[in-house]
């Protein structure tokens, strides 16, 4: 990857709360969405993953639907802005799930998404530490259960759970 920034410790911890906190009182319901970016590499299938500066673990990209946003919408310019990829064609919604460990009104719609174009390649910033495609046989370490159980469900026919 070559890349990578780092953020101390507690501002990382406290991020999540901040955001989630905060959505209280700007709408009663939150709703994100996260993509599975695949292709094929040359030690099999590769799945695209990122890591935050704010929160721990390497995740698949994602974030917020905004308000006047469609989760369609939301999964398309999501990818775009954590993996520097434009989607191409319509993704497949895989599931819809209750996030409990972020909120009690939180829940996320994750996405397949595997017909892209990858515009440049992605670089650190404010809000991406690291990113890139990793082996579905090798994923890195720190790749959060959450992600793992995702990525179970998808590729490996592992039934789906209602939970995050």
């Amino acid at each position: 990857m070559g890349w990578s920034v780092r953020v101390p410790g507690g501002v990382q911890r406290l991020m999540p709360r901040l955001i989630h906190g905060s959505a209280r009182f700007v709408r009663p319901l939150t709703m994100g969405v996260r993509a599975a970016v695949e292709r094929d590499g040359p030690d099999g299938a590769e799945v695209f993953l990122v890591r935050h500066t704010y929160v721990a673990g390497w995740h698949l990209p994602g974030g917020a639907v905004e308000v006047g946003e469609t989760a369609g919408e939301a999964v398309l310019r999501e990818v775009r802005e954590e993996c520097a990829i434009a989607v191409e064609g319509p993704p497949e919604l895989v599931g819809l799930y209750f996030n409990r460990r972020a909120s009690r009104r939180d829940h996320v719609a994750l996405y397949r998404v595997r017909r892209f174009r990858v515009e440049a390649p992605r670089r650190a910033d404010w809000e991406i530490a690291e990113a890139g495609f990793f082996p579905r046989s090798r994923l890195p370490e720190g790749t959060t259960p959450a992600t793992r159980a995702r990525l179970g469900e998808i590729y490996d026919g592992r039934e789906p759970t209602a939970d995050w």
